[in-house]
């Protein structure tokens, strides 16, 4: 079987290599680079709840103690506390941690899969595709030619890669973008911050801090931490328009400053392990696919600005096209299948990107809206923290209601108490087996998911509860669904009665919600949710028997 070729191995190339594993779909991912990333603490990234449990699924949940999950948000404007968020099952935590750390995991379960190749000093020179596959044509660093490689032909410090399909995962250069002359317009520099990583005790007990306006000289109109393992902490600090030069001794008296004020007024012993600028760039490529090519991470968009996620976003690429080639690559769906790739990921992405664009003038003062918004502070500490709280249209987790693939409603409203197109909660589920797991540990494994709603089932034997009820009826459907699936059972999931079936795509987002058990229903809505064909979605939607 020829693998997907993906290029780039960084968060977005190496998961989707992984997912992809997980479906028996082989990859061969080329990275420019020579190595693994450098040991950076003032590079980081945070992980929602959705996309720090598909690292888990992809990496091992080992990866995590490189992180801290964040107890909560304070956000503070000079001398006082505007808001204060605590994470909790309504607002789940996030993850945060070096991007090193997150990469490393990665790579090593990367090492670990048989059917995913890492290949690095590999860079792309020209790609060619036609119906059957994509070529894909390399040079190598320092003039070795590449070993190994499946079918490579050409000389020394060149190779030939074929593959099914390539994704580019290279990053805001990409060189996969920049062979198929796609656009990629946007704003520069839409933010800089000046970055330090320090090791210090502050009084704030695993909270991310939003400080607007502090009182103190030398810190800039906001200052953002978060800690990280070990007493380290990230700070940002927003720099003036203009291009402000950071020197070094500029950024140690932001930190004397920024630590003494948030303590005694006295700077307590700490230790700078990092520093760096960053440049927050608003881009989104025009399209995410050319025929077999497609593009994902920071190679199909930009964002940052305001707590948007970034890692999050390229995730979620990852999340998102695994199955969907995975299906394309095992014959259970045709190749349009990929277009709703780009359909649902890039509304996302460009939903975040507006968001922010509308938000930025009137946090940072530069919209004749703020002078129309008298007593509107708790509307600015909304816009201002939503992104870093993974809520509203700055961070809310992904919703796919209005995507082909979300069979339409047999009458308006109906799915919306369980959340249909969101991802799914996290309940505990009963396999076929007998065995009892949590619904995500399952996304990812096959096609689809066919979960009933079925109270009481947990104090019965499976010999019992598989030959009762509405059971025989609803395993006999799923088996003659036209695309692998898998039958799951749960006492109770929020917001759907008993006997609820709930179709859940491969990714986790809910795609169907049926009061009983109807065959043709449930049929026509896989063939919706894999892109089968169109006529299925109107199947749907009649009423139930």
């Amino acid at each position: 079987m020829e693998p997907v070729i993906i290029v780039g191995a960084g968060p977005a190339g190496l998961a989707l290599s992984l997912a992809l594993a997980r479906h028996e779909v082989p990859t061969v991912v080329l990275d420019q680079s020579t190595g693994p990333d450098e040991e950076r603490w003032a590079r980081t990234v945070v992980l929602r709840e959705d996309t720090a449990a598909l690292a888990a699924r992809l990496a091992g949940t080992g990866f995590t103690r490189g992180g801290t999950r964040l107890t909560g948000v304070r956000s503070l404007r000079r001398r006082q506390e505007v808001a204060a968020h605590t994470f909790d099952e309504a607002l789940p935590a996030p993850l945060h941690l070096p991007q090193h750390a997150l990469t490393r995991a990665l790579r090593e379960a990367l090492d670990r899969e048989p059917l995913a190749r890492l290949v690095p000093g590999t860079r792309l020179e020209e790609i060619e595709q036609d119906g059957n596959g994509v070529t894909a044509r390399t040079s190598t660093s320092g003039g070795s030619a590449s070993t190994g490689a499946p079918g490579p032909s050409g000389g020394a410090g060149t190779a030939t890669w074929h593959g099914s399909h390539l994704v580019g995962c290279d990053g805001p250069r990409s060189t996969v973008r920049k062979l198929l002359d796609i656009r990629f317009p946007g704003r520069t520099a839409v933010e800089r911050h000046a970055v330090a990583a320090v090791r210090c005790t502050l009084p704030f007990a695993g909270e991310e801090i939003l400080h607007r306006n502090p009182p103190w000289r030398g810190s800039g109109t906001e200052v953002t931490a978060r800690p990280l393992p070990g007493d380290r902490w990230r700070i940002d600090w927003l720099l003036p328009p203009g291009g402000e030069l950071v020197t070094p001794e500029a950024l140690v008296a932001r930190v004397r400053a920024t630590l003494a004020g948030w303590t005694d007024g006295t700077t307590p012993p700490y230790e700078l392990l990092d520093t760096g600028v960053h440049t927050v760039h608003h881009r989104l490529a025009r399209r995410w696919r050319a025929g077999r090519v497609l593009l994902a991470g920071d190679a199909a968009h930009l964002l940052g600005a305001l707590g948007t996620p970034a890692v999050d976003e390229g995730l979620r690429d990852a999340g998102n096209l695994a199955w969907k080639l995975a299906l394309v690559r095992h014959g259970h769906a045709g190749q349009p299948l990929l277009d709703s790739y780009q359909e649902e990921r890039r509304a996302v992405v460009a939903s975040r990107l507006r968001a922010a664009d509308q938000s930025l003038p009137i946090l940072r003062g530069a919209s004749p809206l703020r002078p129309l918004l008298p007593g509107s502070a708790r509307g600015h500490e909304a816009l201002y923290s939503d992104g870093h709280l993974g809520r509203g249209p700055l961070g809310a987790p992904p919703a796919h209601l209005h995507s082909p693939l979300t069979p339409a409603p047999a009458h308006p409203g109906a799915g919306a108490e369980v959340g249909v197109g969101d991802l799914v909660t996290d309940v505990p589920v009963t396999a076929e087996d007998g065995s009892t797991v949590r619904l995500r540990d399952r996304l990812g494994r096959t096609a689809l998911l066919v979960l009933l709603v079925a109270p009481g089932t947990g104090v019965w034997d499976r010999r019992h509860w598989m030959t009762a009820g509405v059971m025989p009826r609803l395993a006999e459907a799923v088996a003659a669904l036209p695309q692998p699936a898998e039958l799951l059972v749960t006492e109770t999931y929020p917001g759907a009665a008993a006997h609820t079936v709930l179709l859940i795509r491969p990714d986790g987002h809910l795609a169907l919600a049926l009061s009983g058990v109807d065959e043709s229903r449930l049929r026509a809505a896989a063939r919706t949710v894999c892109g089968a064909d169109t006529g299925a979605r109107e199947e749907a939607a009649r009423p139930a028997r």
